[in-house]
């Protein structure tokens, strides 16, 4: 069977839309009809072939289909396939385990020492059919559109970065204006925080976050996010920093705007080494910090589930764009621009 597939043909920026042979899933694998996937930062990086896909993927690995992040219905099953059945809506975590190692052993499966990832280590969803291992298949709320079930695993960044510890009633700062940052704000806002404030250099994605339940949101090219977040809390600084832009200035300015005795949960991944004054940042400042890597597999997964089919949460304002699979090329521009007019990008195969 053929069918079209998004593909990293080259080492070079870009990637071809072609007809490939639909994969064919193996005993412990399901077959995916894919009915909405969408772009994830990961994917802009393969597709410009910047410095990390070309250390993480190489061209030995190219040809290769691209994308990790969808939503679809189960058409085939493999021989040892028992707890899926055919025509289940499901979404896939991206994160594949190895399931023996001392991480997946303690419940630490989303950071498993011989991790694999959906869509960079092997072929990924941008295409009309998938082939996916059963252990990291989720069964989604019906009630779910496609399109917002394709976004769940970014969300679930999102809502493990937040909510790693409780935010009801706490001063939560948002460093970045991405869509996952985006998606923190939502999450902060209806689990509770007193006031949620976001730093950015994206106008049009700043007026997201407001849309997202944002009290506050600052333009960094304008303002010091430092003294706008110290002026805002009598000079104490946040109960909770959420770095998300992976820029080093914003790592340091964001344990600047945490209170003593704060979190900071880090998100963001920067290029280049960031340094920083430990002892004044951290120590003396009994500052907790969390690295945040996925999501739990898969307690992360139900929260996501429960706040988007209560519509608890709306994620519309960040779900920006919905284009056909054809269209891939006009996706990708909108991720890459600047000015930044997008949110979320949904390819629809």
């Amino acid at each position: 069977m053929k069918m079209k597939a998004i593909v990293k043909t080259g080492p070079e920026l870009g990637a071809e839309l072609r007809e490939v042979e639909a994969p064919q899933p193996s005993p412990n694998e399901v077959l995916v009809k894919v009915k909405a996937t969408s772009i994830c930062g990961t994917d802009v990086h393969i597709y410009q072939w910047e410095r990390w896909a070309q250390s993480r993927i190489g061209t030995q690995r190219l040809p290769q289909i691209l994308g990790h992040e969808m939503a679809g219905e189960v058409v085939q099953l493999g021989s040892e396939v028992h707890g899926v059945k055919i025509g289940d809506n499901v979404s896939v975590e991206t994160h594949i385990p190895c399931g023996h190692c001392r991480q997946c052993l303690s419940g630490q499966a989303h950071i498993c020492h011989n991790l694999k990832i959906f869509g960079v280590d092997r072929d990924g969803c941008f295409a009309e059919y998938v082939a996916v291992p059963e252990k990291v298949i989720w069964k989604n709320d019906p009630s779910i559109s496609w399109e917002f079930a394709s976004v769940q695993e970014p969300l679930g960044n999102a809502v493990y970065c937040t909510l790693v510890e409780p935010v009801a009633g706490k001063i939560v700062v948002i460093f970045g204006d991405g869509p996952i940052a985006l998606f923190a704000a939502g999450v902060a806002h209806v689990s509770g925080a007193s006031r949620v404030i976001l730093a950015g250099m994206e106008p049009a994605r700043l007026e997201i976050a407001r849309k997202m339940g944002a009290d506050q949101v600052i333009n960094v090219l304008s303002a010091d996010p430092v003294q706008v977040v110290l002026d805002a809390t009598s000079g104490f600084g946040a109960d909770v920093v959420l770095e998300m832009a992976g820029a080093p200035k914003a790592i340091v300015q964001a344990f600047k705007c945490v209170r003593k005795g704060g979190r900071v949960s880090a998100f963001g991944i920067p290029s280049e080494p960031v340094e920083l004054d430990w002892n004044n940042a951290v120590v003396f400042r009994g500052v907790t910090v969390y690295g945040i890597n996925g999501r739990l597999m898969f307690d992360t997964w139900n929260t996501v589930r429960q706040l988007l089919a209560t519509k608890r949460l709306d994620i519309a304002p960040v779900v920006t764009h919905v284009l056909p699979l054809n269209d891939f090329k006009k996706g990708f521009d909108l991720m890459m621009t600047s000015p930044k007019s997008s949110g979320k990008v949904v390819l629809i195969p």
